[in-house]
């Protein structure tokens, strides 16, 4: 299909482009999700809530860890795809190829930094004794593998990129069952706690993404490794093309390291591991909404660029319907069986977790009425190379209204922090009306 993939992108009818690539795009997202789901249940069932905790205090700084590279993944993505549109090949093959230099480049600066700076960033955070030694430990073993484990989200984009949207999907289904089998033999067979379970995660990323490589070192897909040559515009437009997904990497994780410290105050470490039940519930939704909108990009980024804008205005109408069923479905869910949702997570034996988690849970559902239209805005903005209004919008989501939030719902106690989710995805709801309402009317005058 790679061959074909311009074609399949101009031509196949909006609906059916928008079914053929959401579907494989949707069950990518979630296998590569699912083993985050299923390691958050082992960690909480078998081997404890200091562990559970250590883990949620690390796991925001092995996601900055991958800023850098998912920043020039994403973001190369964008020039890649309207290059394609413009039908410039050579343009699209050395911004590709530069790109994954860049990426392998980053990863192995920023392994280095977490490894060194893991002791200090942790005890800073209010962690101690065996959830500080524990927290140590995960974070150390990312930054080991991560210059193996770099590639994998970037690889992804490229090779929806190329059409292989199908063997993206069986990679990653791949990926999420190499994981769940590795952390049953590390966890359950071998006994070797949380440090078992970053093996896991780490072996099975580090494994799909060599595999990942391989239609392209042998020249069988549509992007090709090429004598790189760097270019500064070039740099600078990749640069600003992923600067959201980048600043909603830092700026969302650095507000997670914030909520765990204001959580740790507010209700001690039980509090920080109902914060990690309500985020891999979370992640029972999201993985959904990511795969609608991110594999809709680059079909949505070849039209503009080859100008079809009635068909990137159909693409896009399918995209906020679709994502609006969605969180209107995980709201109902979510609010109507807290308990048994939580439940997934908790053991029966924790009684006051469960009764917390279940009670956080109907809260924080809410943010699903609300975040569907913020991101599915900002995906759009940023498959059209409009990385300004993006990255207003991660901004806005990341840090600036959750601040706002944080003090605004502050006499509210913990409720107020299970609420600030839902609560910051009012005012961005409305920003990203006001800019699309904008972009709505230049569109209307190209198709005129």
């Amino acid at each position: 299909m790679s061959t074909n993939s311009n074609r399949f992108y101009a031509e196949t009818p909006p609906v059916k482009l928008f079914f053929s690539a959401a579907i494989p795009g949707v069950i990518s997202m979630f296998a590569m999700s699912i083993y985050n789901i299923i390691e958050g249940i082992f960690v909480g069932q078998f081997i404890g809530g200091d562990a559970f905790a250590a883990m949620n205090l690390a796991m925001p700084l092995v996601f900055i860890t991958f800023a850098l590279s998912d920043m020039i993944g994403v973001g190369s993505s964008v020039p890649i795809s309207i290059a394609h549109g413009q039908g410039n090949e050579e343009r699209a093959n050395n911004i590709f190829t530069c790109s994954v230099l860049l990426i392998v480049s980053a990863a192995v600066v920023t392994g280095l930094l977490m490894y060194f700076s893991a002791p200090a960033v942790i005890h800073l955070m209010g962690a101690e004794a065996e959830v500080a030694r524990l927290a140590i430990l995960y974070l150390r073993i990312n930054a080991v593998m991560n210059p193996l484990t770099c590639l994998v989200f970037a690889m992804d984009n490229y090779m929806r990129i190329c059409g292989f949207i199908r063997g993206s999907m069986f990679l990653n289904l791949f990926m999420s069952g190499l994981q769940i089998t590795l952390l049953i033999l590390f966890v359950v067979v071998r006994d070797m706690g949380l440090a078992g379970s970053a093996l896991a995660i780490n072996l099975g990323m580090a494994t799909c993404s060599l595999i990942s490589l391989i239609p392209f070192l042998r020249g069988k897909a549509l992007l090709k490794f090429k004598k790189p040559v760097f270019e500064l515009h070039t740099l600078k437009e990749t640069i600003a093309c992923g600067s959201p997904t980048f600043l909603n990497n830092i700026a969302g994780r650095l507000f997670s390291l914030l909520m765990n410290v204001l959580l740790i105050r507010k209700g001690g470490t039980t509090a920080v591991a109902v914060f990690s039940v309500l985020m891999y519930c979370s992640d029972l939704v999201q993985p959904f909404l990511y795969g609608l909108c991110d594999s809709m990009q680059p079909a949505i980024g070849f039209n503009w660029g080859a100008r079809a804008y009635r068909r990137v205005v159909s693409l896009v109408k399918c995209v906020f319907i679709a994502t609006a069923v969605v969180s209107a479905a995980a709201v109902l869910l979510m609010f109507s069986f807290p308990g048994a949702i939580a439940s997934i997570f908790v053991g029966a034996n924790d009684r006051e977790l469960l009764d917390l988690s279940t009670h956080a849970l109907r809260l924080f559902s809410l943010e699903f009425l609300f975040w569907w239209f913020g991101y599915a805005s900002q995906s759009f903005f940023n498959a059209i190379e409009k990385p300004k209004n993006a990255t207003i919008l991660t901004l806005s989501t990341a840090i600036i209204f959750p601040l706002i939030m944080v003090v605004l719902l502050w006499p509210l106690g913990l409720d107020g922090l299970w609420l600030n989710q839902a609560a910051t995805y009012v005012p961005v709801g409305i920003l990203a009306f006001y800019m699309l309402r904008r972009t709505q009317k230049k569109l209307a005058s190209y198709i005129k």
